[in-house]
């Protein structure tokens, strides 16, 4: 069913309801900018769980990176634009180039190295439109946890018991098994 990068790039192409968002956020040309984690990831197990619907997503997560101008403001100001363009989505956007602070870490070199610190391998996970609006993936953990329903930690977050602890609350909190009943959770 999903084997490749290039079958999760198909399914996202196919998807009308994708591909105006990505347009609305490639309309704001942000630099070094991504749409990630749940906002594929749901689409990768809602196709391997043979969903004809979308799961309600809680947010669509917006990331970008610009070291020049951190101030969370923008990033708000940002999502009143989104909201002007697709209203009825929850967005969320967020400067990776300030994030490091909130989290409490060495700061991030691009929204790429930002998304290769995510809790879960199934989550780290971001898609844009090249300058010919064809869908672009990254996965800096690889996709191969994602296809395969498992819910692992990035490597980022069984480094320490600070992080591993945020991973495990993350699992109870999300509760991703009672939507898709076929993901195995691995705990640290």
């Amino acid at each position: 069913m999903l084997k490749t990068e290039e079958d999760v790039i198909k399914i996202i192409s196919e998807d009308k309801w994708m591909l105006e968002v990505l347009k609305a956020v490639k309309s704001l040309d942000l630099p070094d900018w991504w749409i990630c984690a749940g906002f594929v990831r749901s689409k990768i197990w809602d196709t391997l769980h043979g969903f004809h619907n979308r799961t309600k997503t809680p947010d669509v997560d917006v990331i970008y990176f610009d070291k020049e101008n951190i101030d969370e403001k923008i990033e708000k100001n940002l999502e009143d634009q989104l909201r002007s363009i697709i209203p009825d989505i929850p967005w969320s956007v967020k400067n990776e180039a300030r994030m490091h602070i909130v989290n409490h870490l060495p700061p991030y070199t691009s929204s790429v190295d930002a998304i290769s610190k995510f809790p879960e391998t199934a989550t780290a996970l971001g898609v844009k439109l090249d300058e010919k609006d064809h869908v672009i993936l990254t996965a800096p953990c690889g996709i191969d946890d994602v296809i395969h329903l498992e819910v692992k930690p990035t490597s980022f977050f069984i480094e320490t018991i600070e992080r591993a602890a945020i991973y495990e609350e993350r699992i109870i909190k999300k509760n991703w098994k009672s939507t898709w009943q076929k993901i195995i959770v691995h705990h640290i």
